[in-house]
Order: C-alpha cells, then structure tokens, then sequence
C-alpha cells in the first residue's frame, strides 16, 4: 500500500478517505509542519517592513501586533476547526464550496493562486536583488536559478519541499532568537556601544506610548496585517501531512507563543536598545540596532536572513500553487490537465505552468517596473486576507451546522466561535478601512473590483458550457 493508503487503513475515517482520493502522499512529518507554521509568520514584513510602522506609530506597535496576533489565533483556530472536519489538501477553496457555493470555491481558488504567483514574482525578484550585496552578478541570472533550484525541489517530492522549508525557517528563527538574547543580554549587562543607553524606559519616553496618537497605531495595522499573510499555507498541508489530527492542532497552538516571541518579544527588545524616534522609513530595525551595538556585520547578516525569508515564501509559492490548481481542475473549475501527478505525488502541470508564470513576471517587473506591475503587487495584500475571510465565514456555518447535528462535530472547536469569528471579521474589515484611508495601500482595493469582474465573467462562461462540472465535489 502507499502511504495514503496505510493512513487510510489505520484511520478508517471519512476524512482521510476523502484525503487519499486526492492521490498526494503523506510525506510532511511532525518537525516539517512545526516549522512551515512558524515560517509563515515571520517574513520580510519583520524584518524589513517594521521600520516603516515603528516610524509611524512608535512604542504602541507592540500592542498592535498583539492584538492583531490574538486575531490571528482565532483564524487560524477556525481552520483547525475545518481541518479536523475535512483535512484536503487546497482547504480554503474546498471548504468554501462546501458551506458557502461554488462560485466562492472558485473565487477562492484563483484568488490564492494568484496571491501566491505574485508574491512568489516580488519574493524571487528580490532575492536576486539581496544578492547583489555580495556578488556583482544579473539579477535576472539569479532570479532564474533561484526559481529553476525551487520548481526542482518542488517536483522532486513534498518531503523535501518540507525539508527545505525547515531550514529556511531555523535561519528565520535563529535570527529572532540570536536578536533578542543579545538584546537581553545589552538590558541586562550593559556590553557593547548600546549599553550606556539602552533601557526599557524607550518604551514610554520621547512622548509616550503612544506619540503619534491612536490614529498612528490604527494607520500600521494593514502593515502590521500583512506581515502575517501565508501563516494560513499550514492549512494547504493538510492533505500531505503524515498524521493531520494530531500534528496541525499542535502546530497551531503554538500561533500565540510563535507571535508572542518572535514579534511582541522582538519588539519589545529592539525598542528598549534603540528609542523609536531613532528608525526610518525603509530601513530595517534589526540592521538599526546592529548598527546601534557598533556591529558592523549586522547588515549582512540582516541581508542573509531576508534572503532566506524570500526564498523561503517563493518556495511556498511553488507549493500552494500547483496544489490550488489542481484542486480546481479536480472540481470542474480548471483545465483538467492540472490533475496531472508525478510519481511521487506532486502536481506536475500545476506548479510548471506557475513557475513559468513566475519567471515571466521577473522578466516584466525588470523590463517595466512602473505602476502597472505595482498595482498587481498591491492586490496581492487583498487577496491574501481574503483567504482569511473565507476560512472565518466557513467556519460559522460549519460551526452552526455542527450544532443542529447536521455535520460531525470537529475534535479541535476555535475557542469563543462563533464570536471569535464575528470579532476577526470586524477586525478584518477595520483593516480594509485604514487601507482605504491610507493613499500608500488605497490602490489594493482598486484591483479588487476588476479581480472580481473576470471571476464572475469566467465563471458564467464555464457554468454556460458545463453547467454540472462545476458543482461541489465532483470527483
């Protein structure tokens, strides 16, 4: 028997019968799926974005992020919720055929494609940038060997696409780690150029908790939003995990502590070395507080680690994208030659056609790097919350029909549903508000309505010529 097969036999449940028909193998162990959730959440957005928001809210970013990181748990709870239901590789657009119709499903579906083939174009154009700060070499040279090494690892297997996300994520997380002792130990002891200086009290001095007022703070909270996107990817394994109901309940429990450490802890320690009025705009606040220690390697160490970040979310790009496309091709809602599996139970056609689709995008952001390129970069942001809000929305109604005996109960219920959910929507749509307060994020929200335009035309068109193809579930 195959690995699917073997899980299936000691399961027997209907939710890994539904999972073995998707033909993947359960190739992502315990250790993999840990830290593929902890990499989802720290990405450039910490280590290069969070200048731009210390800047305009100042010590109070810290209460943002935890806020925003409670916000967090409770999606991602919700999706435990769905995965313990139905763990399917592609959740997001399945559960939204399920408890919301199939035109979400297929909405869905493109969107987070989409999100995923932007992002991978931006990530793997700008580790060919970071490389540029070590050796004179094209960019376009790199971008090409990065995303060749990537869709090679991609089709090889899922165990060394976990495996690969396992050390990019240990680099992320070692950095954090490594930052924050030496930050403690400057507190603590008083070494290096910092220690004269350095104290908690920058938390509350040169104006205060809050200095640029509560509207500061409201105005970093899509910044703040969009450094967590992709911690939801640890849904899209469940289809390829070794034993779903045991290990992704455990992966995302760990959501608070992940967010606690690595982004309130971080916080809390760059900010006591370095007074918040010291950052700018556009430049990283861990080479700031290098710089700040009289460490002169910070910056390159700063360059390897969002190398590592970049690489890290293009990899997942490569990922998630040929497993939506499958997904929609299995459902009626994609060419059916995306169905197509290697040997060892990747998506062939899926994750080639985004590959390309990537490098195509590198070549057209080198050539025209106007406005045009950055309007698609911006709806990437949108798109990826949507995904958050499908998860929440299905999740309600999962929940109710739970409740009234229509659906098994979930082994993994979101703590405080449905309130929490209601409460994550509201916060979500706060977000979206600030974004369109905010001339910086505002052209986000002008994509959107042209996204949804081919959606529902395209959707017309393939339920015109196969109406009974794009039903729920139609393997």
């Amino acid at each position: 028997m195959t690995s699917v097969q073997v899980d299936e036999h000691h399961d027997g449940s209907e939710a890994a019968t539904a999972t073995s028909s998707e033909g993947y193998q359960r190739g992502l162990g315990s250790r993999q799926i840990q830290m593929i959730a902890i990499g989802g959440a720290i990405g450039t957005g910490l280590f290069l974005g969070a200048g731009k928001a210390i800047s305009k809210a100042g010590p109070s970013l810290i209460l943002a992020y935890a806020i925003a990181g409670l916000v967090i748990f409770f999606i991602m709870r919700a999706l435990g919720e769905l995965l313990m239901y139905r763990p399917v590789s592609g959740s997001f657009s399945e559960y939204a055929r399920e408890f919301i119709g199939p035109f979400a499903g297929y909405v869905t579906g493109w969107t987070y494609w989409l999100f995923w083939v932007v992002t991978g174009i931006t990530e793997v154009t700008a580790a060919a940038t970071y490389m540029t700060y070590w050796w004179d070499i094209p960019q376009w040279l790199s971008a090409l060997v990065f995303t060749i090494i990537l869709y090679g690892v991609n089709l090889i297997s899922v165990k060394l696409f976990g495996e690969l996300e396992f050390w990019f994520s240990m680099v992320k997380v070692t950095a954090i780690i490594g930052m924050i002792l030496i930050c403690a130990g400057i507190l603590t002891l008083g070494f290096s150029d910092a220690g004269d200086t350095a104290t908690v009290a920058h938390l509350w001095d040169n104006g205060g908790f809050f200095p640029k007022g509560i509207t500061g703070t409201l105005m970093t909270l899509q910044i703040v939003m969009f450094a967590f996107l992709a911690v939801e990817l640890v849904g899209v394994t469940a289809g390829e995990s070794k034993d779903p109901k045991k290990v992704l309940p455990k992966a995302i429990n760990t959501v608070p502590w992940r967010i606690a450490v690595f982004y309130v802890g971080a916080l809390i320690m760059i900010l006591s070395v370095v007074p918040w009025n010291e950052f700018q705009p556009g430049v990283s606040p861990f080479v700031a507080a290098f710089q700040k220690m009289g460490l002169g390697i910070g910056a390159a160490i700063v360059n390897f680690v969002v190398l590592t970040a970049a690489l890290s979310s293009c990899n997942s790009g490569m990922y998630s994208t040929g497993r939506m496309l499958r997904d929609l091709a299995l459902n009626g809602q994609g060419p059916k030659f995306f169905t197509k599996l290697t040997r060892s139970g990747t998506p062939l056609v899926g994750t080639t056609v985004s590959a390309a689709l990537m490098l195509v995008g590198v070549w057209i952001n080198y050539q025209w790097p106007g406005d045009a390129f950055n309007y698609v970069v911006s709806f990437a942001t949108i798109s990826g919350m949507w995904a958050w809000i499908v998860i929440l929305i299905c999740q309600i109604r999962y929940r109710a029909k739970a409740d009234r005996g229509e659906l098994p109960q979930s082994g993994f219920k979101a703590p405080g549903a449905p309130w929490s959910s209601w409460f994550s929507l509201a916060f979500i749509a706060l977000v979206i508000v600030m974004m369109g307060i905010d001339k910086d994020t505002r052209v986000s929200l002008y994509c959107a309505p042209l996204w949804a335009a081919i959606m529902g035309v395209s959707y017309f068109v393939l339920k015109a010529r196969n109406p009974e193809g794009v039903a729920f579930n139609k393997r």
